[in-house]
Formats: C-alpha cells, structure tokens, sequence
C-alpha cells in the first residue's frame, strides 16, 4: 500500500477533535503538571488510534456511497487506492494498538475508550442511518474526548463549562449535516439520499432552527461559566511572578467571550456557505476562524496561569 494513501485514509486532520482531551488540565490550572501532560499526550494518541480505526472502517462500510459524492469519492479506498481487505486490517491493528494503550492509563479511561470505540462503530453500522440520532451520536463522541480527559487526570470540569462543551458538540454535528446538505444541493444531479441516507430526512429549516439552538446555547452556558466561576488557583500560576497587584477574584474570563461569538457567528457563516461538512477542515482552513480559536486559548490561558491564577 502507498504510505500516503494509508495516512490520508486515516484522516489526520480529524486528529483535532482529539484534542478535546486537554481540555481538563488546560482549565483546571494543571497544564504544567508534567506528569499529567504526559498523561493527556498518551490519552490523545490513544484516541488518534482509535478514532482512525473507524474512520477506515466507515470508508471500506461506506465505498459505494462515497463514489455518488462529488467530494468523498476521491477518498482512497472509494477510489480503489487501498484495497478493502488492506483498510480493514489496519483498521483492526489500530483499534488494538488503542485498547491496549488505553490499559496503561487506568481502569476508569479504559471503559470510556471501549465506550467511544463502540460508539464509533456502532454509528458506522447503524446509528448514522437514523435521523437526529446521528447527531446525538456523533455529539456523544465529541464530548467522550473531554471527559476521558478528566477520566485520565482526575480533575473534572466545572457543569457550566462541561455544559458549554455539550452544546458546543451538539452545534458542530448539526453544523457538519446543515453544510453537507447545502453542498449536496449545489450539485445538481446528486441525491442526498444516496450519500447519507438521513439527509433525506432533515430539511433546511429544521437543521437551521436545531443549530440556532445549540448555537444559543453553547455561548450562554459558556457565558456563565466566566460568570460563576473564578479561574482556578495553580501552584504553575505565574501571577506571583509577573501581575500580583491583580486582583483574582474578578471575573478576568468574561474577556474571552467575544471570542466565542465570533466563532460561533463565524461557523454559522460558513456552514450557510456550505463549508462547513468537516469542522476541522474549517479550522485550519479558514484564517479568521482559526485565529479566533487560537485568540481565544492564548487569552484564556493568560488569564488563568498569570492574571487570575
């Protein structure tokens, strides 16, 4: 097999979502607890492995289909590049390279990881053929990555915020179905039905009024995340060091939420567009959207390691 064909098929740039795991030390004030970013590492490329598993098993599931879309069908194995028998053995070899990494964290880690793995293959098989269960499903693997962070390091999210990532997961499934259906519009001749078949079942309006929800929902819960919590207090703060004359009681977080507006305004534009079927895709992609993210992280960090640490 062609190592590039074998690397595009697993789809690094899906790797993204995965970074989710980090999430927990990142606002918890642990980010330079060595021993717990080692940790958060290993539980990445665990789920890298994992999630890559699926990715060739949906593609070999899903061949005949992808070959009726104008974009998936340059996909390697709908193309021929890789054959099936090829993509379903190193499907299998990753999803044991997973699991058996998954034993070295610990027993709690191990049972999400099995969670998110038969979720995973379970939507490959049954899931993505039903309707608004298929947004719940991919949403439910979203936030698997976050709290197996959690699992990992012991140090959990505060509800608003683990509310805010919720919402956030549910946003980006209905975004990924709302862009897809724009784009397979804008291809006269090409059958929602015979690309996904749930497409036919979910209307323009209907998947604009669910994403105006979650939309709504993702930046009011993150909203009273800043509001009704303090940044975490770390013993890796810099505060001391650097801006001690700040006082850490005042809600310094509330300064990243422009940036979540933004983000999410900026994704609702571009999901209208039809841009929107591979939220990583968007994201590294699209300048003013990633340096929003990336805005934001720096800021949310500055806050939480020097100002309100």
């Amino acid at each position: 097999m062609n190592l590039f064909f074998i690397f595009k098929s697993v789809r690094p740039r899906q790797w993204l979502k995965n970074l989710a795991v980090f999430t927990s030390i990142i606002f918890t004030g642990q980010l330079f607890n060595q021993d717990l970013v080692i940790t958060s590492i290993k539980v990445f490329l665990i789920f890298c492995a994992i999630s890559s598993a699926n990715y060739l098993f949906n593609d070999v599931m899903d061949a005949n289909k992808d070959r009726k879309h104008p974009f998936k069908k340059y996909r390697p194995i709908a193309s021929g590049a890789i054959s099936r028998p090829a993509a379903l053995s190193l499907s299998f070899g990753l999803l044991v390279v997973g699991i058996m990494g998954s034993l070295t964290i610990n027993s709690t880690f191990l049972a999400i990881a099995l969670v998110f793995a038969l979720l995973s293959y379970s939507y490959t098989l049954f899931f993505k053929h039903f309707a608004v269960i298929d947004i719940l499903v991919i949403a439910m693997a979203y936030f698997l990555r976050v709290y197996a962070g959690e699992a990992a390091t012991g140090f959990h999210l505060s509800i608003w915020l683990s509310l805010a990532v919720f919402s956030l997961s549910l946003f980006l499934a209905i975004g990924k179905r709302r862009a897809e259906l724009t784009l397979i519009q804008n291809y006269p001749g090409t059958n929602p039905k015979e690309t996904r078949s749930t497409l036919g079942h979910y209307s323009e309006k209907l998947l604009d009024t669910y994403t105006a929800m979650f939309a709504n929902s993702t930046w009011i819960a993150y909203t009273f995340y800043t509001f009704l919590e303090r940044p975490p207090i770390s013993k890796w703060s810099y505060r001391t060091y650097i801006l001690d004359t700040f006082p850490p009681d005042r809600k310094w977080l509330m300064a990243t939420i422009p940036f979540v507006l933004f983000g999410i305004m900026r994704y609702m534009q571009l999901i209208y567009e039809g841009q929107g079927e591979s939220p990583e895709k968007i994201l590294t992609s699209d300048l003013p959207l990633m340096s929003t993210v990336i805005s934001w992280a720096l800021v949310a960090i500055l806050i939480i390691y020097i100002i309100g640490g």
